[in-house]
């Protein structure tokens, strides 16, 4: 039986430039995410792992290939107008600019939008506005205008806005590139937690390296193909081949590369600070004795 809630196989997809010149940006792309799994996207600018967060929204269709979303296979001619309201039903999108998805003057009326949208009755609203914003953390400022918010807490509260339609999977387009580190760090928090706690299935598309840590699986795309699905551990392990593409690794996967670089026994599979700390102190104990 396929756990998976998103199949993309096969998928191509091209833009077409002033000169109408077809310009292709992802080439036979092929992945899955199950039901329930937190799945990170690297990639460097222009390639193409945003436009694949847009084919999956249906803002985009793709030139050729089939992605099937919850069941409904969404590059199917026999698409009907309740098949596409079904999908943005259970794949919320959360954007890189919350300005952009914020469209009320008061935080809870914002969080309310979308389940007033699907005719939700007002007393399930109001159970499910306290319980987003409780959610994300920002309950506390439920009264207060979005314009008062820092960036950070604008993101949670787009969040909120969809957690409040119930969705099964929350796509996440470079969310975090906005923010300060502070902001970041409370919308990693809260993405992390929707995963855990709530079973919510997770695709977190960015270019930050540490944001991938904790994540399930970590796809890799380049120049418009998979090039690496695997553990983090697995992926961050190489970093030639990573470097080769032009992306970093979190950095204190850098420092333990370097160091077994200049002839230091290390372990190649650090990702996390404190496993770094660990090991470079069980080194230096190893030096004194």
């Amino acid at each position: 039986m396929n756990d998976s809630f998103i199949s993309v196989k096969n998928v191509c997809f091209s833009y077409t430039d002033e000169n109408n010149i077809k310009i292709p940006v992802l080439k036979n792309i092929s992945f899955d995410v199950k039901k329930g799994e937190f799945v990170v996207i690297l990639g460097h600018n222009g390639s193409g792992k945003s436009t694949m967060a847009k084919l999956l929204n249906l803002v985009l269709t793709p030139d050729s290939g089939r992605i099937v979303v919850g069941g409904i296979d969404i590059t199917s001619e026999k698409i009907t107008d309740d098949d596409v309201f079904s999908i943005r039903q259970r794949i919320g999108m959360v954007f890189q600019n919350p300005d952009n998805q914020i469209v009320s003057s008061i935080v809870e009326e914002d969080v309310a939008f979308g389940p007033e949208n699907l005719g939700v009755l007002p007393t399930e609203i109001r159970k499910r506005v306290d319980n987003a914003l409780a959610e994300v953390g920002m309950t506390e400022f439920m009264k207060h205008s979005p314009s008062q918010l820092s960036g950070g807490q604008k993101q949670r509260v787009a969040i909120a806005g969809i957690i409040a339609m119930l969705p099964e999977c929350i796509v996440f387009d470079e969310a975090t590139s906005m923010l300060d580190p502070s902001g970041r760090r409370d919308v990693m928090n809260a993405i992390e937690k929707l995963n855990k706690e709530k079973g919510i299935t997770i695709l977190h598309i960015t270019h930050n390296m540490s944001e991938a840590v904790n994540a399930d699986r970590v796809i890799v795309i380049n120049d418009g193909q998979v090039c690496m699905d695997d553990v983090p551990k697995r992926v961050f392990s190489d970093v030639a081949k990573l470097h080769e593409i032009g992306l970093d690794v979190p950095q204190v996967t850098e420092l333990i590369y370097e160091l077994k670089n200049s002839g230091i026994e290390l372990p190649c599979d650090i990702i996390d600070i404190d496993e770094g700390a660990e090991a470079l102190a069980s080194l230096l104990k190893k030096w004194e004795n």
